[in-house]
């Protein structure tokens, strides 16, 4: 019993299991001695990085106008570097930026920028099955929720993007509210009763025009979801002949407002942005996926998934709920990732969102995001993880990043699964805390152990579904054999319950 107080105080003052001697020959040291690490670096960095495949090759597109390609989803190459004016993606912008930054994101605009800068944030890019082309959304931004939407054109996924005109316009006042299309869909009336508070932008009810994202259903139809902070998630609908808006007959009781669309989630400026919507037609969801906590290194930054059958909603997380205006989202959505720190990575991932995800031609599910460190610096990286739905159709991230790995859909031997893993438990907190690993077993005669931990554990024979219970939480997942960020091979698990995310990694 001293032992075993013993053994808990360490983990308490630690944040990590430490060895207990008597432990009947169980190892349960969190120690990198003998795990190589390495740098599976992607060589470039985008900022909120966008995918599109076309032919083979994998586009990223990125904040500050960045942009790279890839054939392997690991190894990128920069196609786009920043605010140059010989940008061959975006340089175009620059050539009307009369009218690409009239209302915002430059020292030229109506709203001026909080710097004097130009700002260019989040762009998508979708190719128009209609048009024959490919559609870039983005948006200009300048203060907090000054923004506009915006679109471009091009027969490339390479640009140049050819500006074509503004979409949806956030932040304006009673003073420069003529400077926007507003006033053609609603009248001035309506706009100073929803829009407008005491002269100035109602931001807490409606959402900064900023982070879109653009996907076609499963019928067919073309929409953007889009937002951040501000009054949050909203979804509307575009036409594929032009790539303008469609805007939508009013419906309070269903959140859906003429102007900016179908009201998702979120409100009351609280932490949310990044939206992204995947649809997957092996589980028939949507799946939003959104972004919570502060972006820099240690501001807590994480992925969020909601699902949903209808594309329009209502997007629930795993308990059936979501987060209405200034609600305490920590409670709400499935956390995907965030900081974490596993073996073979030489310093811990931090801040990893602002994701983007999609199916890819052989089926395989991919989750596409940047990480920072905890090096002491800013510097990001793009990231991409391949993902695998569990028995009930929630997404599992696999603990490491994707280097070609192939689950097998026959299962695995139980030889294979058994033994000792590290693991780390992305639990929901938006913090600065790391979540480290701790060492737990998983016993061939299906009983789990590690210190301070008991529990259980399954597997689905003919399948990779699995199912861990650790103390009174139940997770459900999938068990996959991959390679660490060294290269070296690796038997994984990935399982989700009760909106947490729970990684395994077991070395030979």
């Amino acid at each position: 019993m001293k032992r075993f107080f013993s053994c808990v105080l360490a983990v308490s003052m630690m944040g990590s299991l430490v060895a207990c001697s008597g432990s009947e020959s169980k190892n349960f040291t969190v120690s990198y001695d003998d795990i190589a690490t390495g740098d599976v670096s992607s060589g470039v960095s985008v900022h909120d990085p966008s995918i599109l495949e076309v032919d083979g090759t994998y586009y990223i597109y990125g904040s500050h106008m960045t942009a790279a390609k890839s054939t392997d989803l690991l190894n990128w190459e920069s196609i786009a570097d920043g605010y140059m004016k010989t940008n061959p993606v975006y340089g175009q912008i620059y050539d009307v930026k009369d009218k690409a930054f009239a209302y915002s994101g430059s020292k030229d605009s109506i709203i001026k920028t909080d710097d004097g800068g130009t700002h260019v944030w989040a762009p998508d890019v979708i190719y128009n099955e209609t048009t024959g082309l490919y559609y870039m959304y983005y948006c200009t931004t300048s203060t907090f929720n000054a923004s506009n939407l915006c679109f471009g054109t091009s027969t490339s996924p390479e640009g140049p993007f050819e500006w074509q005109g503004a979409l949806i316009y956030s932040g304006f006042t009673s003073k420069n509210i003529d400077a926007t299309d507003v006033l053609d869909y609603v009248d001035e009336d309506y706009a100073k009763k929803h829009y407008i508070k005491g002269g100035a932008y109602n931001y807490e009810d409606y959402p900064n025009a900023i982070d879109p994202t653009v996907f076609y259903d499963k019928d067919g139809r073309m929409w953007m979801v889009y937002g951040s902070w501000s009054g949050g998630i909203y979804l509307l609908e575009l036409d594929p002949e032009t790539g303008l808006v469609i805007h939508p007959k009013a419906d309070e009781a269903n959140n859906v407002d003429v102007y900016f669309g179908k009201k998702l989630l979120g409100g009351g400026h609280i932490s949310i942005e990044g939206p992204y919507i995947m649809y997957d037609e092996a589980t028939d969801y949507y799946y939003l996926f959104v972004s919570y906590g502060g972006l820099t290194s240690n501001g807590g930054y994480q992925i969020r998934v909601f699902r949903s059958k209808t594309v329009d909603g209502e997007y629930v997380d795993m308990k059936g709920a979501f987060p209405e205006k200034s609600a305490l989202h920590e409670n709400f959505g499935l956390k995907l990732s965030g900081n974490y720190k596993l073996p073979s990575l030489d310093k811990a991932y931090m801040a990893t969102g602002h994701n983007s995800a999609f199916v890819d031609s052989d089926n395989k599910v991919y989750v596409i995001y940047h990480t920072r460190f905890n090096d002491g610096t800013e510097n990001h990286s793009p990231r991409v993880h391949q993902m695998l739905m569990n028995a009930e159709g929630w997404p599992c991230e696999l603990p490491y990043q994707t280097q070609g790995e192939t689950v097998s859909d026959t299962g695995y031997d139980k030889a294979d699964v058994v033994g000792r893993y590290f693991v780390v438990n992305q639990g929901t907190d938006i913090s600065s805390d790391i979540a480290n690993p701790r060492i737990i077993y998983l016993n061939k005669d299906g009983s789990v152990e590690g210190v301070d931990v008991k529990g259980s554990w399954s597997m689905t024979d003919g399948s990779y579904y699995m199912n861990i219970t650790i103390g009174d939480k139940e997770f459900s997942g999938v068990f996959c054999a991959m390679k660490d960020e060294a290269g070296t091979d690796v038997f994984t698990f990935s399982a989700v319950g009760d909106n947490e995310s729970l990684w395994g990694v077991k070395y030979n």
